[in-house]
């Protein structure tokens, strides 16, 4: 109710929330996507009922509905494939939010080498694309993808 009294919050306030967890780094494009993610309705504002189920599905939700959250988030473009520009574009969301914070190993410290070496490791057909079950198949195995997946487990 402090943070939200209007029973739903706006693009912009969402954006602001997230700026405030992500001080070294610019989170605007990442918060985009994961408030369409959210956004159910597409009405360009999160009610509570979202915001619940969201949380809801991050903090308790299986490993496979978890992976299905991210699949989405992937999935720009909704065609139920994710494409190289598509994980790029999230990937370089996240690289720019975290900032300078985080080290990376030097096969994944560019959002164009983490976005090769999953389509290397991910893509066992070699069609160029990742379809959901070889995202679900190779996620289990990825250990950024699963410690992300982690971030809000037993908040709820």
């Amino acid at each position: 109710m402090r943070d939200c009294p209007k029973g739903y919050i706006s693009k912009q306030e969402f954006s602001a929330i997230y700026k405030n967890y992500f001080p070294f780094g610019d989170s605007t494009k990442y918060a985009s996507m994961i408030f369409q993610l959210i956004d159910i309705d597409q009405n360009n504002e999160i009610d509570f009922e979202e915001f619940i189920q969201a949380l809801n599905v991050s903090a308790k939700g299986t490993v496979e509905e978890r992976l299905e959250v991210s699949f989405k988030l992937f999935d720009l473009d909704e065609d139920d494939r994710i494409s190289p520009a598509e994980m790029l574009a999230v990937v370089d969301s996240i690289y720019r939010m975290v900032g300078p914070t985080q080290v990376l190993s030097e096969d994944e410290d560019t959002p164009n080498k983490r976005v090769e070496k999953v389509f290397r490791l991910m893509d066992k057909d070699h069609d160029g694309f990742l379809s959901k079950q070889e995202f679900l198949d190779g996620a289990r195995n990825d250990p950024m993808i699963m410690n992300s997946l982690n971030l809000y487990a037993g908040m709820v």
